[in-house]
């Protein structure tokens, strides 16, 4: 006899990076889980993994990152997954800190900053709901840290208010997978240049 199907089986689940894609443009949304058109990174995978290469290598032994946060346990690459929120990520590290709360803190191998990429915001607050949800704790700060030449760490507070944002995203993508609805592309038009689908966005 089968084993029984759990939610997190059952329930279809988006990742943080279609939820920045979608914020980058919501045709991305379309292209992607209505139309099953794939980005085409084939060409680029030797650049990625060299990137990636190079991200470990930049992550590894950041103890002293971790004691300017505060933190007194760890988890690295934690996969977490959620059929509340229909979602589900990696995340480089759970944190657990000094003042009893939990925190995500994640890697970007791109040069020190002095605030936060939108996008990076994003990702932080989508970890942070995740590890709320599935630890069952308080989660008010997540982390970014910039290592490409050094390393610059900055946190993002986690609040209701971008919790509320993260959600409607959320909503926005999985309505567009559900109806099918073409929707609008990016009013920021320098994004289609880059763009994997321009020759067949309409």
């Amino acid at each position: 006899m089968s084993e029984p199907i759990s939610d997190t089986e059952r329930t279809p689940m988006i990742t943080p990076s279609e939820v920045l894609e979608h914020v980058y443009c919501p045709r991305f949304t379309w292209f992607m889980n209505v139309q099953n058109i794939p980005q085409h990174e084939e060409s680029r995978f030797k650049v990625l993994k060299g990137r990636e290469v190079h991200r470990r290598r930049a992550t590894e032994n950041r103890d002293y990152l971790r004691r300017k946060i505060g933190a007194v346990k760890r988890e690295i690459e934690v996969y977490l997954a959620s059929p509340v929120l229909r979602l589900r990520g990696i995340v480089d590290e759970v944190l657990w800190l000094k003042d009893g709360t939990m925190s995500p803190l994640d890697y970007k191998y791109t040069e020190a900053r002095e605030t936060v990429f939108k996008t990076h915001r994003m990702q932080i607050v989508l970890y942070a709901m995740l590890i709320r949800e599935v630890y069952q704790q308080a989660v008010t700060r997540g982390f970014v840290a910039y290592v490409r030449d050094g390393s610059q760490l900055l946190e993002v507070p986690v609040t209701e208010a971008n919790i509320a944002e993260a959600r409607l995203m959320i909503e926005q993508i999985f309505d567009i997978i559900t109806t099918g609805k073409l929707p609008r592309k990016t009013p920021h038009r320098i994004r289609c240049e880059d763009c994997c689908y321009k020759n067949i966005c309409v």
